[in-house]
């Protein structure tokens, strides 16, 4: 099937989109660290979109927030001022949701209408939308996790919330990189690296869910010494407490192994570049290669001082957005060994 240059208002659109659920990700970081994130009690898509506009509209969702654990076991000495500086940050979170579901769904039924888009890319598109619902509905079933006995939004929901925003910024990236490199493939010495390089993905996502897992149980507080834990290289400590029904709620345990796991993915991300120059990969994937892992050791710098800062709301969020960085160059990777294409025609 013969194909047609994209559109770059497709290409402009679908960037757009990815750098806004990038801000989604950094107000969101904020709104966990600052403690925010339980302070708006229901999930009203459209009555919710205005903020509380008077007085008696502020006392009434105080009021609505007053009512559950948060406040009664954690926050019960809190002012309404003070409940006003929590709830901007979740107001924040969620209102730019909303605009992110209108930046995607209008210029996405103008493309269609004027038939811009069909085939592969059209059904490439759904999906992206479709994870645009499942990322709101997983961000609300969060937060319902923490609107009970126990305060906490549950690490496992919250792993599962962020693993949706790589997946919307990872298939936005790959679609990009898609219409950019359609008809083009590899060089056959590249081939040689694509199983590394998917190995490695891998290896970044888990390290990923295991940072989620440290954030969500709050372990980045548990040890704040480096290279050891408190003097120790494993914690005496867990021998005594961990059993195998509750090992991955063990926030001991998941912040050593997010500690060892960062040295893996570090000697692989190295490993990588060195495989991309031995087999005279294209200079384009020997700079990716060698851009990802500069990422990564940044990314361990930064991981190290939110550890013994005891994790800074500003090094907290940036180690979050690293991460992202990271986990896309390392897609980017994959993709340019690959050059997966979009099967459909796409006019301009």
């Amino acid at each position: 099937m013969n194909t047609v240059p994209p559109s770059k208002a497709i290409t402009y659109w679908l960037l757009t989109g990815a750098f806004l659920i990038l801000a989604m990700v950094i107000i969101g970081g904020i709104t966990r660290l600052t403690g925010s994130g339980l302070s708006i009690v229901e999930w009203n898509v459209i009555s919710g979109t205005l903020p509380p506009l008077t007085q008696a509209a502020w006392q009434t969702a105080f009021a609505k927030y007053q009512q559950f654990p948060e406040f009664q076991k954690v926050n019960f000495s809190m002012t309404l001022a003070g409940f006003k500086q929590i709830f901007w940050w979740e107001y924040l979170h969620r209102l730019l949701g909303r605009l992110i579901g209108l930046v995607f769904i209008i210029p996405f039924l103008y493309f269609v209408l004027k038939k811009r888009v069909s085939g592969g890319l059209l059904k490439r598109l759904l999906f992206i939308l479709f994870l645009g619902l499942a990322q709101g509905a997983m961000g609300w079933f969060m937060v319902k996790s923490g609107l009970v006995e126990n305060p906490h939004v549950s690490h496992y929901r919250l792993a599962a919330h962020f693993c949706l925003a790589l997946a919307l910024i990872g298939t936005i990236l790959w679609t990009v990189a898609d219409l950019r490199n359609s008809g083009k493939k590899p060089a056959s010495t590249e081939k040689k690296l694509v199983r590394f390089s998917r190995w490695l993905l891998a290896a970044v996502l888990v390290q990923i869910v295991l940072g989620a897992f440290v954030a969500g149980l709050k372990a980045g507080f548990y040890y704040n010494t480096f290279p050891l834990m408190n003097g120790e290289v494993y914690p005496s400590v867990l021998p005594e407490i961990l059993i195998w029904s509750n090992f991955m709620e063990n926030g001991s345990l998941m912040q050593f192994i997010h500690r060892w796991v960062a040295f893996l993915v570090l000697v692989l991300l190295f490993r990588f570049w060195r495989l991309s120059r031995q087999a005279n990969a294209s200079e384009q994937t020997q700079r990716i290669a060698r851009f990802i892992f500069l990422v990564g050791l940044s990314q361990a710098g930064v991981g190290i001082a939110t550890l013994l800062l005891q994790v800074p709301v500003a090094l907290g969020v940036l180690h979050q957005v690293v991460a992202v960085v990271l986990f896309s160059g390392t897609l980017l990777a994959v993709h340019q060994l690959t050059y997966s294409r979009v099967g459909s025609q796409n006019r301009t």
